[in-house]
């Protein structure tokens, strides 16, 4: 049986499944071209990516869980840089402010997502799409480049503080994921989200308020995207308005959530198979480096993965009557 078919069968074992294959296979390929992967230069490189996109990729959870989708996060993640480095202005006295800015603007776009998407009907696709475009047209605008000077304090420790081989940044990330699925597996929020996904017009009759549930999952969700921006305004020391889409961390993210086993469609799935699918790539493109192999290979490799999870997880749903 594939890594993939074990992916759609039970969708959190599967990927890491998965996960474990690519590393043994990539450790053989890459010592037998004379590298090494299991470094520590190697490992903490990879959990520094998997920080940033697995940041996103919660937040990106939520909403695709409630049935919806967010195709913004990019231009968040680049604008919460902008708006912590620019504010912090280098010092450390503003450091928290300078984060707690980041994060409500994040905070009302994700409202602004929302409230198109359950108050005025557009199609959540459009709706952060739209809001996505009008970012980057601000964006675009306003910056040629870099700006901003993060505080030293938070690049030290969130940007390159470790803990062992572990950075800082990856437990925060853990921390969210860990935060995330409890809410979704312990709280009334979580099991109304849940239903929203599955049948929004069952969860409304049975009294679920589905328009705030939305709304709340699409705060979020660029509110992990804003957290992924600070993050990675530490590492690069300034605010960056392309670091976002440099990163593709809108369809990174959502690439993470299919793979980790959740529904395009909502209503199934959850976020420990989404930090199965982050350290997935992350692992992919930790391979690659070590084999430094194009750009382009990499793609292929991880649009086959993609498509490969969501066809085998087409093929069991249709096993299931749910088409």
């Amino acid at each position: 049986m594939s890594a993939l078919s074990l992916v759609a069968r039970r969708p959190v074992p599967g990927v890491y499944v998965a996960l474990a294959l690519t590393a043994v296979i990539g450790w053989l390929v890459v010592t037998l071209r004379g590298g090494a992967l299991f470094n520590q230069a190697t490992i903490v490189s990879l959990l520094h990516v998997a920080a940033g996109l697995g940041l996103v990729a919660v937040g990106q959870t939520l909403v695709i869980l409630g049935g919806s989708l967010d195709l913004s996060v990019a231009y968040v993640v680049s604008l919460s840089t902008l708006v912590a480095a620019e504010t912090m202005n280098g010092g450390n006295g503003a450091l928290l402010p300078g984060v707690l800015l980041a994060l409500t603007v994040s905070a009302g776009v994700g409202l602004l997502n929302g409230l198109l998407i359950a108050r005025a009907r557009v199609n959540a696709f459009i709706a952060t799409l739209g809001v996505g475009l009008l970012l980057k047209g601000y964006l675009d605008s306003g910056y040629d480049g870099p700006a901003g000077s993060t505080s030293p304090g938070l690049v030290q420790t969130l940007g390159y503080q470790r803990i062992g081989p572990v950075p800082v940044s990856f437990v925060l990330m853990l921390v969210v994921a860990a935060a995330a699925w409890l809410a979704l597996s312990r709280t009334r929020f979580g099991h109304h989200l849940v239903a929203v996904g599955g049948d929004p017009e069952v969860a409304r009759l049975s009294g679920v308020r589905t328009g705030r549930v939305l709304v709340a999952a699409h705060v979020l969700c660029s509110l992990c995207a804003g957290l992924a921006g600070v993050y990675l305004a530490a590492r690069l020391g300034s605010g960056a308005p392309r670091v976002g889409t440099e990163g593709l961390y809108d369809l990174e993210s959502i690439a993470a959530v299919v793979i980790g086993g959740t529904a395009l469609a909502g209503g199934r799935g959850g976020v420990a198979g989404t930090v199965g699918g982050v350290l997935l790539l992350a692992g992919i493109d930790a391979v690659f480096n070590q084999l430094e192999l194009d750009a382009f290979a990499k793609q292929v490799v991880r649009g086959v993965v993609i498509i490969g999870a969501v066809a085998v997880y087409a093929r069991r749903a249709a096993r299931k009557g749910r088409w």
